[in-house]
């Protein structure tokens, strides 16, 4: 097996040691309307009197801990993921992990890096059957590591409870900031668009 440059796509899954999958817009579409959660954000600033910083939902979930509502600004996020993560869409690329096929034993292990809460991520699993496609101990989301991506301690965790190198993993997102997590963290990126 040839060593996948860092930051390129080889193309070929099985040329990596393991996978990582970002959830929301990559393998399922969480039922979520994100402008209803900056609001209620909003509404956890207000209630303790705080003048919110920006109103961009993940600038305001960023300041949190500043102000000393993190608690209460992560859970008023979670409610509106996990209800949205039980109502999820399966995407095409979640279908295909789910398709029996006979690639799969020659399939890297695979796992998810979100920036959703991880029970968010554990019930949309659940939810679409994706739990035999993916290692339980490497779904990490937001909430499991002390920073979140675009940082690359989550991604490099994911990895980790692969079992694998950084520079022999891929990870798969659909975002700038997933982009960004993967080239900080000297990972392999490929665009969700490049699979489907």
């Amino acid at each position: 097996m040839s060593d996948p440059e860092p930051d390129a796509f080889t193309g070929d899954l099985a040329a990596y040691d393991a996978i990582v999958y970002d959830l929301d817009g990559t393998l399922v579409e969480l039922a979520v309307d994100w402008g209803a959660v900056a609001s209620s954000v909003l509404d956890v600033y207000a209630e303790h009197g705080i003048k919110p910083p920006t109103d961009e939902l993940w600038g305001l979930l960023e300041a949190a801990d500043e102000y000393g509502v993190g608690e209460p600004v992560e859970e008023a996020i979670a409610l509106h993921e996990r209800t949205g993560a039980r109502d999820s869409t399966l995407l095409p690329l979640g279908r295909r992990l789910i398709e029996p096929n006979g690639e799969r034993a020659s399939t890297p292990p695979a796992g998810v890096c979100s920036l959703n809460c991880e029970e968010a991520c554990r019930i949309a699993v659940e939810t679409h059957g994706l739990g035999d496609a993916l290692e339980s101990d490497a779904i990490v989301g937001r909430d499991t590591v002390g920073t979140h991506k675009p940082e690359p301690e989550s991604l490099l965790a994911a990895i980790d409870r692969l079992g694998a190198a950084p520079d022999r993993a891929l990870f798969v997102g659909d975002s700038r900031r997933d982009a960004v997590a993967a080239e900080r963290a000297g990972v392999a990126y490929a665009w969700v668009s490049d699979l489907v």
